[in-house]
C-alpha cells in the first residue's frame, strides 16, 4: 500500500534490533533491515517480518562509514521511496583498557556508535521535512551514560548520541519530527536464558525488578514513540531497566 510508512533498522539481525523490525512490521510498518555481516541472520528477520504482513528489504551495509551509511539510505528509498522512521541501533562494544587504545580503535567505535546515526539522519531527514512527519530513535545505554571502565569510546559515543538526540529533536520539533533515545538495561539476548547463572547476574541483583529485561520489552518503548502516540515525547531518554539507578 503507498501510504503505509516505512522503518529503517540498524544493526538488526538478532536482539533487540530483530524485536524492533518485528514489533513495527506487526504496527503496520514496511521495513528495511540492516546488518553489517550475517546476510543469513538478516533475511531471518526480513522473512519473520513479511509473515507478519510487511514489506521487507534486506540492506547489508557496515555502517561505520559516511559512504556506507549513505549507500544503505539509497537502497531503502529506491525500494519503498521513503523512510518515515530510523532507529540507530548498531553498535560496537569492545573491551580495551584506555591506555591501549590506538587512533584506528577510538575512530572505529565512534563511526559506528555515533556518526552513523548522523549520516543517516541527515540522509532521511529531508524526505521527513518535506512530509510533516518523521521518527528517529537512537540508542545509548545506561552504562554507556553511566562511564563504561574499560570501554572509554563507547561511552564518549554513547554521550554523543544523546547529544545529538536532543540537538535534533530540538532542530525538527516544527517539522513534526521527534527524535529520542532509548538506554536499556541488562537485557537477555535471543540466545540467553535470563535465569543461567553468569557474570551479569551479580549485576541484575541489584536491579529492583530482580531479573533481565527482554527485547520485546524494549522494542514496546521504541514502538510507543514512533507512534502517533508518542508525537509529544520528544528530546527524552527513556530508561528501560528493570528500576536500577541511572
Amino acid at each position: 500500500m503507498a501510504d503505509r510508512k516505512v522503518a529503517l533498522v540498524t544493526g538488526a539481525g538478532k536482539n533487540i534490533g530483530r524485536a524492533v523490525v518485528l514489533g513495527l512490521a506487526q504496527d503496520g510498518f514496511d521495513v528495511v533491515v540492516n546488518g553489517s555481516s550475517d546476510r543469513a541472520a538478516a533475511a531471518s528477520v526480513a522473512a519473520e517480518a513479511e509473515k507478519l504482513g510487511a514489506q521487507a528489504l534486506v540492506a547489508m551495509a557496515d555502517v561505520g562509514s559516511p559512504e556506507a551509511c549513505a549507500a544503505l539510505a539509497k537502497a531503502a528509498l529506491e525500494r519503498f521511496g521513503r523512510v518515515d522512521v530510523l532507529v540507530n541501533n548498531a553498535a560496537l562494544r569492545p573491551a580495551q583498557k584506555f591506555l591501549d587504545i590506538t587512533p584506528a580503535d577510538w575512530a572505529r567505535v565512534m563511526a559506528v556508535d555515533l556518526e552513523a546515526a548522523v549520516w543517516l539522519s541527515q540522509a532521511v531527514l529531508p524526505g521527513m521535512v518535506e512530509r510533516g512527519w518523521g521518527r528517529i530513535v537512537n540508542f545509548t545505554g545506561m552504562n554507556a551514560i553511566h562511564g563504561y571502565a574499560g570501554r572509554a569510546p563507547v561511552s564518549v559515543a554513547k554521550h554523543g548520541a544523546w547529544g545529538l538526540t536532543k540537538a535534533l529533536a530540538k532542530e525538527f520539533a516544527r517539522q513534526g519530527i521527534t527524535v529520542n533515545a532509548v538506554s536499556p538495561g541488562p537485557i537477555a539476548a535471543d540466545d540467553e536464558d535470563p535465569a543461567a547463572p553468569g557474570p551479569r547476574q551479580a549485576y541484575v541483583a541489584k536491579v529492583p525488578s530482580g531479573r533481565m529485561g527482554t527485547t520485546a520489552e524494549v522494542a514496546a518503548v521504541v514502538r510507543m514513540l514512533v507512534s502517533d502516540a508518542g508525537a509529544y515525547v520528544n528530546g527524552q531518554m527513556l530508561q528501560v531497566n528493570g528500576g536500577a539507578e541511572t
